[in-house]
């Protein structure tokens, strides 16, 4: 990132090739995605022809083996992908879970005829990936849904509701988390794929966020639902297992995505408080915001080091649970914090949906909700002390 909080400290934890790919990817989302994203939150849905030209480009998946369309590239190239983004506040393009924790399931559990099936057309954006946890009233005990699949000869037939599904109304490929065991809580937990079509699945309304707005999170529905059993991700009875180790990696995303966004609007609130006059001075001229913006870059560069080191740690495979979820903990609690104290020092304009700064405020929120609440990562983080 190309800017004069980021660039006086250099990142060991990428190389010049992440960069160069950096380079790309940016010019990728100037082009086709930030003259756009505004009439998207209109709409509620980033069109599907953005998907098919990032897989054409190879921005989809970089981390998928080069056999299934990937790049073989490392878990670095992703977290570019999430950090430019996250750097426009392209909150509704929604590339990270698709390529980072749903195909993730697919590579590590489906059956090899699965992977070869949906993998290369998930790499080109032709199948969008969606994975439905979240149930009516269920929130984040995942041990306790109710959507049940039935084992029938050689298919499973799944009954149940989602809700809060992102990515859903685009969605080509669904991982539905279920219960195979009904009686049995987190040992009866199963993920198995159902794909866009099949007889029994629709889809509910594109549920109306307070932020987001681009973000196509819906209601899905399964009624008498028939699969292959091949459609399987995993053992049967082993999701809630594979769940848990995949999440860390979500985890670290979304705090990736805090960090950045705190970084970016920083520098956004220092250029408008430099520029913005009020009682003969301008607002950056104040004591009060010149040392509370000094504060932040103390604390937001602090946070990044952290995080860093945290992406490292991944990146060689010992980044352990607990500390995903103390990053994302931080982060998400840091960014809600900080975000709010950047549009104080906007003043009314920092209310207003066309200013950067209100956007991503209101975005910012859902990070201490989705992918566990800050109170789920703090139980997670006191069970190992």
């Amino acid at each position: 990132m190309d800017t004069a909080l980021r660039s006086a400290r250099p990142r060991a934890v990428l190389t010049s090739e992440h960069e160069a790919f950096r380079a790309q990817f940016r010019r990728f989302v100037e082009r086709e995605i930030v003259p756009h994203h505004r009439d998207w939150e209109r709409a509620g849905c980033v069109p599907r022809e953005v998907w098919r030209k990032a897989g054409e480009q190879g921005f989809l998946c970089p981390t998928l083996p080069e056999e299934y369309g990937g790049a073989g590239a490392d878990f670095g190239f992703s977290a570019v992908v999430v950090e430019e983004l996250a750097r426009v506040n392209a909150s509704g393009v929604a590339f990270q879970l698709h390529s980072d924790i749903v195909v993730p399931y697919v590579l590590a559990y489906a059956t090899e005829e699965r992977k070869r099936a949906w993998l290369p057309r998930m790499a080109f954006g032709e199948m969008i990936g969606a994975i439905a946890m979240t149930e009516p009233g269920m929130g984040s005990d995942l041990k306790a849904v109710r959507a049940t699949a039935r084992r029938d000869g050689d298919h499973y037939t799944i009954n149940g509701s989602k809700t809060f599904i992102s990515n859903g109304q685009n969605a080509g490929l669904v991982i539905v988390v279920c219960k195979t065991d009904p009686e049995a809580g987190r040992k009866g937990v199963s993920l198995i794929a159902v794909e866009e079509g099949t007889p029994g699945f629709t889809r509910g309304r594109n549920l109306e966020k307070i932020g987001l707005h681009a973000q196509d999170t819906s209601e899905l529905f399964f009624e008498d639902v028939r699969v292959p059993v091949a459609n399987l991700i995993g053992e049967e009875n082993g999701g809630f297992r594979h769940l848990m180790h995949q999440l860390p990696q979500e985890r670290l995303i979304i705090a990736i995505r805090a960090a950045t966004n705190m970084e970016a609007m920083l520098e956004e609130t220092i250029a408008y408080t430099k520029s913005r006059p009020v009682f003969g001075q301008t607002v950056f001229d104040f004591q009060v915001h010149r040392f509370k913006l000094a504060e932040a870059k103390a604390e937001i560069g602090m946070f990044r080091v952290y995080l860093d080191d945290c992406l490292a740690r991944h990146m060689q495979g010992e980044l352990s649970g607990e500390e995903a979820a103390a990053a994302k903990l931080l982060g998400t609690e840091m960014q809600n914090k900080w975000l709010d104290a950047f549009l104080q020092m906007h003043g009314g304009y920092g209310y207003m949906a066309e200013y950067a700064i209100g956007r991503a405020w209101t975005d910012a929120r859902v990070g201490r909700i989705y992918g566990g609440s800050s109170e789920v990562m703090k139980e997670i983080i006191a069970r190992t002390l």
